[in-house]
């Protein structure tokens, strides 16, 4: 089909918009990608609860912090993220394991692992993340996970508390909001060891129990 110069000029003309965003697309797209940032493992040496086996649960929390994204809130409760920064991976899931990797490095448990290991346990870590924010306006890195240790012979709950714990940054970016809030974790998870570690644990065989049964068998 043959068109005429006319035609093929307006055809340009409508086609002219389409282009632009298209290049305007590509431009965005392929701007720097936001940095990645890791949370810590700290270590200590932290006696109790030796021969225990721990399963630790990825915390349950709010869609606002179930994202790789890092959190601002205001005192009104308003929530934004900051640019140009990101968690290494989703925050309950990266923050379960960071607790787990603290209890291995600062513990003296027989064994501490996620409840998808299929490791027989003890007692189960269930918590929730409840706040883990820049919050503005005075740039304090809080973090705060509420934890309850549950018998996983018979489910019942045998102690709970709420960890918070607060670190300034010095600015709010993606760097420093990182620093400050892997700060304040760290002082939560190796509270979690300490407590955990000095609890009266029950297990899921008392060594008690099973020696007397051994001593009431038939001879």
């Amino acid at each position: 089909m043959v068109t005429s110069p006319i035609k093929r000029a307006c055809l340009l003309r409508r086609l002219a918009p389409v282009a632009l965003l298209a290049a305007l697309a590509g431009a965005c797209s392929s701007g720097p990608a936001p940095a990645t940032f890791d949370l810590s493992a700290p270590s200590s040496r932290i006696r109790g609860a030796a021969g225990v086996q721990v399963l630790v649960n990825e915390p349950a929390a709010l869609q606002q912090l179930s994202t790789q994204q890092i959190l601002v809130k205001d005192t009104s409760g308003s929530v934004s993220f900051i640019g140009g920064g990101q968690w290494a991976d989703n925050l309950p899931r990266l923050i379960q394991t960071r607790l787990i990797n603290t209890f291995e490095n600062s513990s003296q448990l027989r064994g501490v692992s996620r409840p998808s290991s299929g490791a027989v346990a003890d007692v189960q870590l269930v918590s929730e993340l409840r706040r883990f924010e820049i919050a503005t306006p005075d740039n304090q890195a809080v973090a705060e996970i509420s934890v309850k240790i549950v018998s996983d012979r018979d489910g019942r709950i045998v102690n709970g508390r709420i960890f918070r714990a607060s670190v300034p940054a010095s600015a709010v970016d993606a760097p420093n909001a990182a620093r400050a809030l892997d700060e304040a974790l760290s002082v939560v998870m190796l509270d979690i060891v300490r407590w955990v570690s000095g609890s009266h644990l029950p297990r899921r065989e008392d060594p008690g129990t099973a020696a007397a049964g051994e001593d009431r068998a038939p001879a």
